[in-house]
């Protein structure tokens, strides 16, 4: 479903291989969003279809015990464990996550950097996989979850592109900040939506240049000027 997502910006940088992992834990009608609660779920722009299981990286639940509410990333670990077994088959530039996943593509990039913080990462005492040269994180945040937080905590330093809408009410830029706040090398762009992929020709255009190069000076998608009929051709999988 992603991967159908980004086609436009990936037929704009076809030397950039992009590898869409599903994540491992299938979702019940109530593990979804209550809308009372989406300070503490994360939403869904789209269903998959019928035939396609939702599937989440983890199911968030809220604890109430004598110290006050806690919030526990119920399979977190076990989607640790499972991305461990990704990272050590193939070496990855970057990685790129939204929503839930953009939330995870930080915790992985502070866990490469530090993976000593969560001592059942490590093969014979070592990462499976080198940090990461860049995250780009789309509406993402800093989780609440005691095992996310300590990833992410006093800071990381994996160059970040956080791409924020100024008008997204499921994670919104207030939230965001959160992640912004432990961000070392942050590199903040807002676009006018909402909890969505900017996929509009600058912004296209701006990220696929970003990951041709995440270390260079990439115009930003206010700055970029672009063709309105730009022809793009689609990827067929």
């Amino acid at each position: 479903m992603f991967a159908k997502k980004l086609t436009a910006v990936r037929a704009l940088c076809p030397e950039v291989e992009m590898v869409f992992i599903d994540a491992p834990h299938v979702l019940q009608p109530v593990d979804l969003p209550d809308p009372s609660e989406m300070g503490y779920f994360i939403g869904f722009d789209a269903l998959p279809p019928k035939s396609e299981p939702q599937r989440g990286w983890w199911k968030t639940q809220n604890i109430h015990d004598a110290e006050g509410r806690k919030n526990i990333s119920t399979g977190l670990e076990v989607t640790l464990m499972f991305l461990k077994d990704v990272l050590k088959e193939k070496k990855f530039d970057g990685v790129l996550g939204f929503s839930q996943g953009a939330v995870l593509a930080a915790l992985l990039s502070g866990l490469l950097e530090k993976p000593q913080a969560y001592p059942k990462f490590l093969d014979d005492g070592k990462a499976p996989h080198p940090p990461f040269e860049f995250c780009i994180s789309v509406a993402g945040y800093k989780p609440i979850d005691p095992l996310g937080a300590s990833l992410l905590t006093p800071n990381y330093k994996t160059p970040t592109l956080h791409v924020i809408g100024h008008n997204d009410i499921i994670v919104t830029p207030e939230w965001s900040q959160s992640l912004i706040d432990v961000s070392l090398n942050a590199r903040v762009e807002f676009h006018e939506g909402g909890h969505f992929v900017p996929t509009k020709t600058p912004w296209r255009r701006f990220l696929a240049n970003y990951m041709r190069n995440p270390s260079d000076d990439t115009p930003g998608p206010n700055r970029i000027a672009a063709p309105i009929d730009e022809p793009v051709t689609p990827v067929l999988e």
